[in-house]
């Protein structure tokens, strides 16, 4: 099994978001990689690339994609959120010897909608051309759907870090089915790695309901973990939740 992690940060992040995971795997002798995905590369608070509002699923992919194929050798991808479903994405390109699924979006043909994923994007969805325009979550928005496992002051360093995301891609990922491109398709056939899926009990941005789905569609692991929500990179009790994925990561076989 190969020993490079390609860790792939969610909505509205940055490869911050893996501190932890990073100490924890490179401890562990893996050569991680935790990539900044297409117009993120922003200061917290300052104005958002034009071109960000317009980004598609399939851009990050495609950046991604680009430097993937740099690697020495496929690695494995560890997904969190809409990195996770990045992650699907590249793992259906033949790119990944394994994948590491964290509390994942899910792709098309998987309904997600619930009410607390309606709570989660109000604000978002409340101005007009919000498909085309960038977009991030309020403060209250924030705590209620991703934080609220979180203690208080890891809530306030990750809120201060948070920068804005893709109007399109946002809607790629939760109306897919407005979608003409068809985006988050993925073929499940195609992924013929081992896959690890991770589910949070008190989820409400991706609810375990549908991770499980996720799960199911490509014949994986599955792990769910009570008492931990959306944020299970640095929730406290993450170590348990890293330590599970570094175990499975073990038993793969070493020819994949």
């Amino acid at each position: 099994m190969t020993e490079t992690l390609y860790m792939i940060h969610g909505m509205w992040g940055g490869p911050w978001c893996w501190d932890e995971y990073l100490a924890y795997f490179s401890a562990l002798g893996y050569s991680c990689h935790t990539p900044t995905l297409l117009y993120h590369d922003m200061t917290p608070g300052a104005k958002p690339d034009e071109r960000l509002g317009t980004t598609s699923l399939l851009d990050y992919a495609e950046a991604l994609e680009k430097e993937i194929r740099q690697l020495p050798e496929r690695p494995i991808l560890i997904g969190h959120s809409m990195g996770a479903l990045l992650a699907q994405m590249l793992a259906a390109r033949n790119l990944a010897s394994a994948v590491v699924l964290l509390t994942p979006s899910a792709p098309a043909g998987i309904l997600g909608l619930r009410l607390s994923l309606i709570r989660s994007f109000l604000s978002a969805h409340m101005k007009w051309g919000f498909w085309g325009k960038p977009m991030l979550q309020t403060l209250g928005e924030a705590h209620y759907s991703m934080l609220h496992r979180l203690t208080p002051e890891q809530q306030k360093s990750i809120i201060a870090r948070l920068v804005p995301d893709s109007g399109r891609a946002m809607v790629e990922a939760g109306h897919w089915y407005l979608d003409r491109q068809h985006a988050t398709r993925v073929d499940e056939a195609k992924v013929t790695c081992p896959v690890l899926v991770i589910a949070g009990e008190e989820d409400r941005i991706t609810p375990a309901s549908i991770v499980r789905k996720v799960a199911r569609k490509y014949h994986a692991d599955y792990k769910e973990f009570p008492g931990h929500a959306h944020w299970v990179l640095a929730e406290p009790g993450w170590e348990e939740i890293a330590g599970y994925v570094a175990d499975w990561l073990k038993q793969l076989p070493k020819d994949n």
